[in-house]
């Protein structure tokens, strides 16, 4: 029943038992044969029930011996066979075929014929008919039994065909990035490799013709080849991560990666004031070791943010400020460049991709014109692990 669906099995069951044993106490009473006998196997053959979902062949037994006691001594008619019915019910439906069938068997055929040899007031026809009804109601327990066994069978394969297609999907999921990341790492080695090699090449054989002409070498130009043998490391280190990384999160240590820490800040400044950018850096905080993705964070967004001037700020001077502190990092580029708060530039992809790592670590970024012109870069990282 419905108002029974949130009790506990065995409460159920209890109350199933309790209700039997009531109504046939009050057959028992209105039985004008029944005696003591027949309420103590009346009560026993009902109470046994609570069993009937745990250990079904129990009550299957005792209440089909209870109830054949009380059917032969007190001849009660059909309420006698309502413990029996549940309990070929229950051990149907927890696999059994024998027992049940059984069992049905010696409660009709012993009913039967207790009725045939002491009945005065009713014929034979009377009689088999009314057997004959029984029999139909125990196949009908037996039948329902069948149906809701199977149908338990159907949901528990339904929902592990589910939990199967679930654990199917992630796995096609995971195959699909896998692909993808190759491809990925395909295009990027066809497309860049080759490019950026043939320049790292050729920054360096200008740079040996001027030397070996006795000229200045152009700062640009060894900048260009610095900058080129940096990107085809980095570019490497990329690719080993696309193609060795199983779940795609980037997180490696190979050299392309340890290229990309704050220890060669110094570096990275000295490439840009290559390229003519005016370019300080102030480090305040006492220096200590960083956690790697905040390390390579602090890295790549000074290095985004001075390539921005670089690009759009037109002969501006760029300052750059890390700030070691015990809970987060702060690092923070600024330009004295044209951008102002009534025409600020338009965000890229590189300030996304800032936006994107410093979210990643749970800190903040700040990317915005100046009050007195120019442009700002500032991100908050925290030291601990992201929330």
């Amino acid at each position: 029943m419905t108002f029974l669906r949130g009790w506990h099995p065995l409460a159920v069951d209890s109350a199933l038992a309790a209700v039997v044993a009531v109504m046939l106490a009050a057959a028992v009473l209105v039985t004008p044969q029944a005696g003591a006998l027949d309420l103590a196997a009346v009560l026993v053959g009902s109470l046994s029930l609570v069993a009937w979902r745990r250990a079904p062949l129990v009550p299957l037994v005792v209440g089909t011996v209870s109830m054949l006691v009380f059917s032969v001594h007190a001849q009660p008619g059909p309420p006698a066979a309502f413990p029996v019915l549940v309990a070929v019910f229950g051990a149907v439906w927890a696999g059994h075929r024998l027992l049940p069938a059984l069992a049905s068997v010696v409660f009709l055929g012993v009913s039967l014929a207790t009725d045939l040899a002491t009945a005065t007031g009713q014929s034979p026809k009377d009689i088999v008919q009314g057997t004959t009804l029984l029999l139909g109601w125990f196949l009908a327990s037996g039948v329902t039994a069948t149906v809701t066994r199977h149908r338990q069978a159907y949901l528990e394969q339904v929902e592990e065909r589910a939990a199967e297609a679930e654990r199917t999907r992630e796995e096609v999921a995971r195959r699909r990035a896998g692909e993808e990341r190759l491809r990925i790492a395909r295009e990027l080695h066809d497309s860049l490799t080759h490019s950026i090699s043939v320049i790292k090449v050729q920054a360096g054989v200008a740079v040996h013709l001027a030397r070996k002409r006795g000229e200045d070498v152009p700062g640009a130009l060894l900048a260009i080849q610095e900058a080129s043998g940096d990107a085809m490391r980095e570019l490497r280190a990329t690719l080993e991560v696309l193609r060795d990384d199983p779940d795609g999160s980037g997180d490696h240590d190979g050299s392309g990666a340890q290229d990309s820490r704050l220890d060669r800040l110094d570096d990275l400044v000295e490439r840009a004031r290559s390229t003519g950018l005016a370019a300080t850096v102030t480090i305040s905080g006492v220096r200590h070791e960083l956690p790697a993705e905040v390390d390579r964070a602090a890295y790549r967004i000074v290095q985004e943010a001075l390539t921005n001037v670089s690009r759009h700020a037109g002969g501006a001077a760029a300052s750059v400020r890390v700030d070691f502190g015990g809970d987060e990092l702060v690092v923070q580029v600024d330009d004295d460049g044209l951008a102002s708060a009534d025409a600020p530039p338009v965000p890229g992809v590189g300030l996304l991709g800032m936006r994107e790592r410093v979210t990643a670590l749970g800190g903040r970024l700040r990317a915005e014109p100046r009050p007195e012109g120019g442009f700002t870069v500032r991100a908050e990282l925290p030291l601990g692990e992201p929330t």
